[in-house]
């Protein structure tokens, strides 16, 4: 059975347009995704993620972000902690100018040629905090870096999130259909970390614990007609789980 896929660090870029510093944090992000990090890093696209986006919400409540902000609104970093989770680091344009005795940014939406250092000096920063993020083993359920070593477990079927977000999607057979779940391997770990376990029965579809099926309603949209189905899936891969969590652990 497949593992979770390798951690990823999220960059959540200031999306405003009306200062320069919103142009260089785009421009930063950019550089670290395609030419500093590009094998560790994915964008979320900040606009989507105020619109709802299960995606890039679903990413940023389970894996690590750098939020970078332009102004002190700090827009980025108040989203992401808003809906999803605590950026593990949080970036400001103004910080690095003054640590780095750089020259403010003119320009918007084409920044002036002198604005390059800035955009290389964020960048840099940027790639430092990924550095350390990805260093680090990360805790999905308390969003914070792990002090001590944990055991993850596989689910039934799990792949990135087509999306690219790099969100684990789970797929599970059941009454001749495959059945795709955002972030279930995740939510099973966090629900075995906090002692949720199955409840004896001979019915190996039983509907799962509620806290568990209710973490997975926030992440997925469960057509109503289907949620005994769902639930029937996710029971199977919740059985599937902690048979693999006893069998690791003899």
């Amino acid at each position: 059975m497949p593992s979770l896929p390798q951690n990823k660090v999220g960059i959540v870029a200031c999306s405003g347009e009306e200062l320069p510093e919103g142009t260089v944090t785009r421009l930063a992000a950019l550089k670290v995704l395609e030419e500093l990090r590009p094998s560790e890093t994915v964008t979320i696209c900040l606009p989507l993620f105020l619109a709802g986006g299960e995606g890039d919400r679903a990413f940023a409540r389970f894996y690590p972000t750098i939020a970078v902000d332009g102004c002190e609104k700090r827009c980025a970093a108040r989203a992401t902690e808003l809906y999803s989770n605590k950026p593990a680091a949080s970036l400001l344009v103004d910080d690095i100018v003054a640590a780095r005795c750089l020259e403010r940014p003119r320009g918007l939406r084409s920044l002036s040629t002198d604005s390059a250092p800035l955009v290389d000096a964020v960048a840099e920063a940027i790639a430092a905090e990924v550095d350390q993020l990805m260093a680090a083993r990360w805790s999905r359920r308390e969003g914070t870096p792990l002090e001590v070593e944990s055991i993850a477990a596989p689910a039934v079927s799990t792949a990135a999130c087509a999306c690219g977000s790099g969100v684990p999607v789970t797929t599970v057979q059941i009454e001749g259909r495959s059945i795709q779940i955002m972030a279930l391997e995740p939510i099973l770990e966090m629900a075995y970390e906090q002692g949720v376990r199955p409840v004896p029965s001979g019915d190996s579809r039983e509907t799962p614990h509620a806290r568990i099926m209710d973490t997975v309603r926030l992440y997925n949209n469960i057509p109503i007609e289907e949620a005994p189905l769902y639930a029937a899936a996710v029971a199977q891969a919740w059985l599937s789980y902690c048979a693999g969590k006893e069998a690791s652990h003899g």
